[in-house]
């Protein structure tokens, strides 16, 4: 009789479990719109580009991803609305180095955990970001501008869009790692660091490629080095900023990440199709145009990458004593 018993418990546990539904993690995915949250308003450059891959992951997801604009307090409004989300990969954040890299080491306090709030789903830019002096700076070289300012201490100028920027972060990381004096110069938006650069007020700047394009193109300022640890296709003659000073590299990194505890599944499926779409030769030639790279990771990639960019953006940031504004 027990053995009976036995059976037909384990045939109607069966049965059960084949009733219920299936953990979400585990159901078809997406089975509604994405929400790709920009913790920063429409038309900036991370902006334009989280529109470039949403538009490009609806098609391999087969749902609409839209873009939903979350800005203020240096992008931390939008982390932490995605931070507080249902983990159920319908909420996803386009993150920059200020959600987890650099915030937590210019603010006194953050509206989530930079560390434990998110699970990292894959890498998508680097930053093409770009050397310029004014034309009349007598360097073209970064060894001479290195000398140019050793041999003038605080005679030089550099440019930014803002206290806690990666152009002021970049300039602060080239000052410490070439041990030279060179004065910081910030702005409210890169649009305005450009009009003075490019007029002779300030001598140099660290920023997009998209932003100087225009005045390297007219000579009123000369490049002389990219901030990527290799040469950048869109500037192919550009040595790298690491060729005179191993190691540097001070080019912003674009991610997507979502809420913590996200069913790997979810964020598998996510990393494959991303990874996918910036293989695509077209999504790749979108991004060369500003100097933008395409480069996917796994997850585990990009979450070392957040681990080595907080730890080299946390010293350079006490080392200047940049505070948020």
């Amino acid at each position: 009789m027990n053995r009976y018993r036995r059976a037909f418990g384990a045939v109607f546990a069966l049965a059960l479990a084949q009733a219920l539904p299936a953990p979400a993690s585990a159901q078809a995915y997406p089975t509604r719109p994405i929400r790709l949250v920009v913790p920063f308003a429409p038309g900036g450059g991370a902006d334009i580009s989280a529109r470039k891959v949403a538009e490009a992951l609806s098609r391999r997801l087969g749902q609409p991803v839209v873009v939903d604009n979350r800005a203020g307090a240096g992008g931390t409004v939008g982390a932490a609305f995605v931070a507080q989300a249902e983990p159920d990969g319908y909420t996803l954040l386009w993150a920059t180095p200020g959600q987890q890299m650099t915030n937590p080491h210019l603010m006194k306090s953050m509206p989530y955990d930079p560390v434990n709030g998110f699970a990292a789903v894959a890498q998508t830019t680097l930053g093409g970001s770009v050397l310029v002096v004014h034309k009349d700076v007598p360097a073209r070289t970064v060894a001479e501008l290195i000398a140019l300012a050793k041999a003038k201490p605080g005679s030089i100028s550099f440019a930014s869009a803002g206290v806690g920027a990666s152009s002021h972060l970049a300039g602060e990381l080239f000052k410490s790692e070439a041990g030279i004096d060179i004065v910081h110069v910030p702005y409210k938006g890169s649009g305005n660091a450009v009009i003075d650069v490019a007029g002779g007020r300030v001598q140099m700047a660290i920023d997009s490629l998209s932003v100087y394009q225009g005045q390297i193109t007219n000579g009123s300022v000369r490049a002389l080095a990219v901030s990527s640890a290799e040469r950048n296709p869109a500037l192919p003659d550009l040595p790298p900023i690491a060729d005179t000073l191993p190691g540097f590299e001070g080019s912003p990194v674009n991610y997507i990440t979502a809420p913590a505890k996200t069913p790997r599944p979810i964020i598998d499926r996510l990393n494959k199709e991303i990874n996918a779409l910036l293989a695509d030769p077209d999504i790749k030639a979108h991004f060369q145009k500003s100097g933008t790279i395409a480069r996917g990771s796994t997850p585990e990639q990009m979450e070392a990458i957040i681990r080595s960019e907080s730890a080299k953006w946390k010293k350079v940031i006490e080392q200047s004593g940049a505070k948020a504004e």
